[in-house]
């Protein structure tokens, strides 16, 4: 992200975060109140309560504090799987535009949501306010107060969403959360584009960025499926990550969490490996057509594609049970643009 900042003009990070926490973050590196550590803990999930985390939102600000005016870095979250910062900030827009928030402090301040409101009710109530803002902006569509309090109320509705697709249908759950998670990516362009920028950064686990991805069953495609349809294959940039041997911090039911080593079973990795990198780049495009290396780039191999669940931290345990379980057998080529690998990784330690 340095390199796409100070080489090529890219101004705008998007992390697989909820909106209202990174948006803490963007409120950080712009001088906010606060450490990196209290601003990496904002976005809410572990594994990013990290040293890593905290080093570049750390970067971000000291570029911030030195960048002319307009030059300044930004830094979005594209989920919606949190409430807390969204409210807090809705409610800070709210104010500053002279709505009404005697119903919405109620909301969030409330121990329990259930003992004020059933769902379909939080609902009814986010859906009119967000009609009413919707209405608003329309009318001024240059209020940027008015633009931020409508995309915050979207994401709440679309968190009210998310927890009752889980409970009813899980299958189709995650597909849903990706096509909000385009949507929400869609929304960041948008903004970037008002100041004059035409490129987003955006990261998040290779199984949301694939060009081509798709959840089980083929009907619901992945986030950066979603995306190339959108704005074109050759708009959307593609990068996954492959290691050859990986030591990781999982979740375990207990709330503790222990390292297991894995590895991937990928032939790319593992020529990287044999080759001498601890790390590597590999352009696809640059690859000729006529050596072993396209034949694997353009063919199904084997990919690690671990992941955590922290709802149930079983994730590692059934990985190390069946070890396919964490890889995909997929064409590199089909997925991304290019992939960097790794020889040996090592586990994040979580910062409380």
């Amino acid at each position: 992200f340095q390199i796409m900042v100070e080489q090529y003009g890219v101004q705008a990070f998007a992390l697989e975060g909820d909106y209202g926490g990174c948006e803490a973050v963007n409120r950080y590196i712009h001088g906010g109140d606060g450490t990196a550590k209290e601003a990496a803990a904002a976005i809410g999930f572990a594994i990013y309560r990290t040293d890593e985390m905290e080093d570049l939102i750390s970067w971000m600000r000291s570029y911030n504090e030195t960048a002319a005016e307009g030059d300044d870095i930004r830094f979005y979250g594209f989920d919606m799987q949190q409430t807390e910062y969204n409210y807090q900030f809705l409610l800070e827009e709210l104010k500053s535009l002279g709505h009404d928030t005697a119903e919405l402090e109620i909301l969030r301040d409330g121990e329990e949501w259930s003992a004020l409101y059933n769902r379909e009710e939080r609902v009814s109530f986010l859906t009119k306010l967000n009609q009413e803002l919707s209405e608003r902006n329309l009318a001024s569509d240059t209020d940027q107060a008015m633009d931020t309090a409508v995309h915050l109320t979207d994401i709440l509705l679309q968190n009210q969403a998310m927890e009752k697709a889980y409970e009813e249908n899980f299958a189709d759950a995650n597909g849903i959360r990706d096509q909000y998670m385009a949507d929400n990516t869609m929304w960041i362009l948008a903004q970037e584009e008002k100041k004059g920028n035409d490129r987003i950064f955006i990261t998040g686990h290779n199984g949301h960025m694939e060009q081509s991805g798709t959840y089980v069953g083929g009907e619901n495609k992945v986030m950066g499926n979603l995306l190339t349809d959108r704005i074109g294959r050759n708009a959307y940039f593609a990068i996954g990550t492959d290691f050859y041997k990986t030591t990781c911090n999982f979740p375990t039911s207990s709330g503790k969490r222990v390292n297991m080593t894995f590895y991937s079973r990928d032939p790319l990795a593992k020529a990287s490996r044999k080759n001498g990198y601890d790390f590597s780049w590999l352009d696809f495009s640059t690859i000729p057509a006529d050596v072993g290396l396209a034949e694997m780039v353009n063919g199904y191999i084997f990919m690690g594609n671990l992941g955590e669940n922290p709802m149930d931290g079983l994730n590692g345990i059934v990985f190390r049970i069946l070890p396919y379980a964490y890889r995909v057998w997929q064409v590199p080529s089909e997925l991304y643009d290019g992939m960097i690998f790794v020889t040996e990784a090592h586990p994040i330690s979580v910062n409380n």
